[in-house]
């Protein structure tokens, strides 16, 4: 009888040892398929990132040679004081002055969005709330006085904001 035991609980053993053996395959092989599956993923994420920085060439951020020109002062500082000083002007009652379009509405054109593409000039897209365009502006940064704005050309959309 003890013998019968025995064999039973080697036979039982050898079952479990089995079950494991496979399980431990497939849940082997599963994370390797997950791992397969998240180092192209990365691959991907990586070769977009690539791409966006390609295609924002364009970009005071992106172009060495804009920013010897301001070379030793620090590049966000320029950037945040262009900014700033850009859009204080969208303050003035009849809009910001560097759009070179008259108020049609009932709101004056503002400045929304700027981007600096060099050391010289910009970027921004203006609205009334209901109309919008895109100006280019060129630029002088003064360290100790306000930045010097002249546009170059502006546009306005077709299509209004409903």
């Amino acid at each position: 009888m003890k013998k019968n035991l025995l064999l039973y609980a080697f036979v039982f053993s050898i079952l479990i040892n089995i079950f494991q053996m496979v399980n431990s395959s497939r849940i082997l092989k599963r994370s390797e398929e997950v791992s397969t599956i998240s180092k192209k993923q990365v691959k991907v994420a990586q070769d977009s990132i690539a791409k966006l920085i390609e295609n924002d060439m364009f970009s005071l951020d992106n172009s060495q040679d804009a920013q010897e020109y301001f070379y030793p002062q620090d590049i966000k500082k320029i950037k945040a004081k262009v900014y700033d000083d850009l859009i204080a002007h969208n303050s003035d009652k009849k809009g910001n002055k560097y759009i070179s379009y008259e108020q049609v509405g009932e709101n004056p054109f503002i400045i929304n969005n700027v981007k600096i593409l060099n050391h010289r000039w910009l970027i921004a897209n203006f609205s009334d709330g209901k109309i919008w365009g895109e100006v280019l502006i060129k630029y002088f940064h003064n360290e100790d006085k306000p930045t010097d704005f002249e546009t170059i050309e502006s546009l306005v959309y077709q299509h209004t904001f409903e």
